[in-house]
């Protein structure tokens, strides 16, 4: 095999095998593979570097036990819990986010899915949030059935995050409580009633490179619109508190694989982002991250919009613009 081919494969819109993927993975020479993937993503995904930003609508006491997570409700970690912010918090937070740049605002709340009464809060949320922002609206509500998926959508909810995190294969040993199968359940009903899909994961916590591999194609069979590509920042209390960082080298490469495997989608930065160097995010930028989330995230700090909005002009993105006199 060379790389050469199989880039040439995926311009030309062919695909790339998993027996491929993994070959690129382990054998090809890392300048190679990296430099391929950076060409991919020029020449067949986004030039317009997009933000979103995220309000944690409702956090802490999680019922599910995933090993990374600060919020479980299963570990000690001193996270902060809240109640539902409301209404007048996320108009607030969208505000601010469209005038930090940001295209899109995600509502997020902790736990395994909502109840009735909870959509119910979050449809008028949607609601305020359209009638005073011009603003895309995203939600991130754990499991959701199709009739809940329905109230959202005309509340205006026109995209879905719900990651899948890891190989499923993976998934088992590092959540017990829900399973692959349950969120990709999730993802084909809002595909169904046609909502844009923000499906992606964590990586560096223990999967191996085969993993890595079964996780592009996993969300290449969902099909997202924007993969977020989540680095383990572990957390005191979980399981995962001392899993050892990933160093750039294996970030690199695990950006390049997912762009082989998904080409057109947004490879969006996420959790992790601020235990980078610019040096480094600037070098993900290159092989292959085209979208960033921006601002506070759930439990850990998020980038900071200038600081990324500068790599992504520097590396010739079209980004939007904030309004003078807002803090990012």
């Amino acid at each position: 095999m060379q790389v050469e081919s199989l880039k040439r494969k995926v311009l030309e819109g062919g695909e790339i095998s998993p027996d491929e993927a993994a070959w690129l993975f382990k054998e090809a020479p890392r300048d190679e593979l990296r430099e391929a993937a950076h060409e991919i993503t020029d020449r067949m995904s986004e030039k317009t570097f997009d933000f979103c930003a995220i309000i944690s609508a409702r956090q802490g006491r999680c019922s599910e036990n995933c090993k990374w997570c600060a919020q479980s409700a299963h570990w000690a970690t001193g996270c902060e819990a809240h109640g539902w912010v409301g209404t007048d918090e996320c108009v607030r937070a969208a505000k601010e986010a469209e005038a930090n740049g940001a295209n899109r605002i995600g509502i997020v709340t902790a736990g395994r899915g909502q109840s009735d009464r909870e959509i119910d809060e979050i449809s008028d949320a949607l609601k305020a949030i359209a009638a005073n922002a011009k603003i895309s609206l995203c939600a991130s509500l754990g499991l959701v059935t199709e009739e809940q998926l329905l109230k959202l959508k005309s509340a205006g909810l026109s995209r879905l995050h719900c990651n899948i995190e890891t190989a499923p294969s993976h998934f088992k040993s590092l959540c017990t409580t829900h399973t692959s199968e349950d969120k990709m359940k999730t993802l084909r009903a809002a595909k169904k009633l046609g909502f844009k899909l923000c499906c992606g994961g964590i990586i560096g916590m223990g999967e191996s490179d085969d993993q890595i591999v079964e996780f592009a194609f996993a969300l290449k069979s969902i099909g997202p619109d924007s993969i977020p590509v989540n680095i383990l920042h572990p957390i005191p209390g979980t399981p995962l508190a001392d899993a050892k960082p990933l160093g750039i080298e294996r970030i690199l490469d695990i950006i390049a694989i997912l762009r082989f495997v998904n080409p057109r989608p947004s490879l969006r930065f996420a959790g992790g982002r601020r235990d980078l160097t610019d040096d480094e995010a600037r070098r993900c930028i290159h092989v292959g991250v085209n979208a960033g989330i921006a601002g506070p995230l759930l439990t850990t700090p998020g980038a900071v919009y200038d600081d990324d909005r500068a790599l992504a002009v520097e590396a010739g993105y079209e980004v939007g613009k904030k309004e003078l006199g807002v803090m990012s």
